[in-house]
């Protein structure tokens, strides 16, 4: 389960290394050999919080905590909980929907959130955590088998309902549907699977250590976590620079343009750093090719709707744009007026005292 947070405006890795040493951070890669496709600037840190326990099917099990910190102001909590035992189909099924449910583990994840910043201390630039939160699951599965002893992926597509665990839905889906909610499958090997959905996955690999594929969603949903954050924060401030306009333009001092300078200089801020901050966002995973790792990441993209929200934003950054350039060529219009004034005067004065000086 990954529960992932905006925690500031940027976090210097090198520092937050340091003052997380006594838990081993790591700075991890996929390691797939396709995976060279991929380009990351600055490898988040991956770094282990100990282990909890949770009442899941009325049983206490345990849940190992770890974290992934990004340089661009995210951290993703995640909490992975091993079934334990081989399981049949619907008791995975089962498994998979009650840990997904459980109430205590987002609780969990906030708390070990909030000790986690404390301890990164300064290295967190502007920290505050923000109300927006991304929650992603991922269901693995090593060593499918079906009940003839073969482990095909293939095979699990056919003969088991997927729709219980993905899209948790008791009933049956017609075959159309079915096609239409779950269209995004993937396999490179023989004996791999990947089937996404929008805010969960189902993955199936030979072994536990081959995470590449979760890395690349989980980074997806990071980014994605970014784009909703600052299309926020650009919906709250919208309203407010509107209001600031229309108390500006009633003062008296709105003849000189110096109601808007203030407004001016934070739109000014505003727009740099967002553009600044979604840029590092965006760059901060680049593809290089065509190959597995790269499409199953434009794909999560595609899926989450990335392109939707940064459009949404681009499209407020525009306003922006448009309002602040309105209002500078309105303080510039009120200054060219105040200084054709001045010269008027400056010329009614010297006729003024050219006749004052004759006529006297």
């Amino acid at each position: 389960m990954y529960r992932l947070f905006d925690v500031g405006g940027e976090i210097h890795l090198d520092q937050a290394i340091e003052r997380l040493a006594s838990s081993s951070p790591e700075r991890v890669r996929p390691v797939r050999g396709e995976a060279q496709a991929l380009q990351i600037l600055n490898p988040p840190i991956t770094v282990a919080l100990g282990t909890e326990a949770v009442d899941i099917l009325g049983h206490r099990v345990g849940v190992d905590v770890s974290a992934r910190v990004y340089d661009f102001g995210v951290v993703s909590m995640r909490a992975r909980v091993d079934a334990g035992e081989s399981l049949t189909w619907p008791d995975f099924t089962r498994f998979g929907r009650a840990v997904d449910e459980a109430r205590e583990i987002p609780g969990l994840l906030e708390q070990a959130l909030r000790r986690l910043v404390d301890r990164m201390g300064s290295a967190v630039e502007r920290p505050r955590i923000a109300d927006v939160r991304e929650d992603y699951v991922v269901y693995h599965i090593t060593n499918a088998q079906g009940e003839d002893g073969a482990g095909l992926p293939r095979a699990l597509i056919q003969d088991v309902d997927l729709a219980p665990l993905l899209l948790g839905e008791t009933r049956p889906l017609s075959e159309e549907a079915r096609r239409e909610l779950l269209p995004h499958r993937f396999s490179y090997y023989a004996d791999d699977l990947a089937i996404l959905s929008w805010d969960n996955a189902l993955i199936v690999e030979r072994s536990n250590a081959d995470s590449d594929v979760e890395y690349i969603l989980e980074f997806a949903n990071a980014q994605l976590l970014e784009l909703r954050f600052f299309d926020a924060v650009l919906d709250a401030e919208l309203p407010k620079l509107y209001d600031q306009i229309e108390r500006a333009r009633v003062r008296r001092r709105k003849i000189i343009g110096a109601g808007y300078a203030r407004i001016l200089e934070s739109m000014q801020v505003l727009i740099a750093e967002i553009t600044e901050l979604v840029e590092r966002s965006e760059n901060a995973l680049k593809v290089t090719d065509d190959v597995y790792l790269a499409r199953l990441y434009s794909t999560a993209l595609e899926l989450y709707r990335a392109r939707t929200w940064k459009a949404g934003i681009d499209r407020k950054l525009t306003i922006l744009h448009e309002t602040y350039a309105m209002l500078n060529a309105e303080v510039q219009s009120r200054r060219a007026e105040l200084l054709e004034i001045a010269i008027i005067l400056l010329i009614v004065f010297e006729i003024v005292l050219t006749l004052t000086r004759y006529g006297g």
